[in-house]
């Protein structure tokens, strides 16, 4: 299938034209295309007018890029949440540009890289929040959340009754051990849960679910990287409030809408698979 007639279906279905984004902090080199520098979203690296396959993956890290190349394809998008990768053991803001040396080679083997951050948290069936949702057992009942302009968040029921089994539903889920924040009742109220996927830790999240008589919150970032206010505001705001909140990781909470978009690509007739990441869990400590 021609790149351009993916490009062009990526761009109705999912909004381009509506949304906007802000990656602006990033090191726009000769590999990143004038696309991702004007707009920050679609097509970052542009170096095949072919595609036989797509691997979708939450980060383009090192490790994912070189999985990738490892296999030694051409004619390959690679189909990301974001356009950077996460790293909360190095000092500084946790987004890393994509490796120069890693660059180079997917572009001698014709891999492109196409990027949705702000189209794919967008409430929606292949969005992040809707998709964690799902997996933790969470109805969608009602959008919260703006973010960029558009909805992220989901708020919805659980047939639990007990934050503990709400908290075992989302290891088993992720795969790992979370971040319990129990700052209120050991009981789920009205089964009622708010669920946004990545970087949910934002006071002002907690004060719309205030309004809204919510006290059981999952997310995928809880910690204070680096000590950002609105983080240290957000861990106050849940404890004087009495809001407990559950943290999967930024990683981990948002890996189910880059699974999910394997439906979207596969409905193309393209072959397409997810490639697993380590989880990078400084973002619950």
């Amino acid at each position: 299938m021609k790149v351009k007639e993916i490009y062009q279906k990526l761009e109705k279905d999912f909004n381009l034209d509506q949304c906007s984004d802000d990656w602006s902090q990033m090191d726009f080199n000769e590999f990143i295309c004038d696309n991702f520098n004007e707009r920050y979203m679609g097509l970052v690296l542009d170096n095949t007018e072919v595609i036989e396959k797509v691997y979708t993956a939450v980060f383009p890290s090192d490790k994912v890029l070189k999985e990738i190349l490892d296999k030694g394809e051409n004619n390959i998008l690679i189909f990301t949440h974001h356009p950077s990768t996460w790293d909360t053991t190095v000092s500084g803001f946790p987004f890393k540009d994509m490796s120069k040396d890693l660059l180079i080679k997917l572009k001698e083997k014709n891999i492109s890289l196409y990027c949705l951050h702000v189209p794919l948290d967008a409430n929606g069936d292949f969005s992040t929040t809707v998709n964690y949702a799902k997996e933790i057992g969470v109805s969608y009942d009602e959008d919260f959340a703006e973010y960029y302009g558009v909805q992220v968040g989901v708020i919805g029921r659980t047939k639990l009754n007990a934050l503990e089994e709400l908290v075992n539903m989302v290891e088993k889920a992720v795969g790992h051990k979370v971040k319990s924040l129990k700052y209120g009742s050991d009981n789920i109220a009205n089964q009622k849960i708010a669920v946004v996927a990545g970087g949910g830790n934002d006071p002002e999240i907690l004060k719309e679910l205030l309004g809204k008589g919510i006290k059981t919150y999952v997310t995928g970032i809880v910690s204070a990287i680096g000590g950002y206010p609105p983080a240290v505001e957000f861990n106050s705001l849940a404890k004087e409030n009495k809001i407990n909140v559950i943290g999967s990781s930024h990683y981990s909470s948002e890996k189910f809408a880059c699974i999910k978009m394997l439906d979207y690509f596969e409905a193309l007739g393209i072959k397409a698979s997810f490639v697993e990441d380590k989880p990078d869990l400084g973002d619950i400590v």
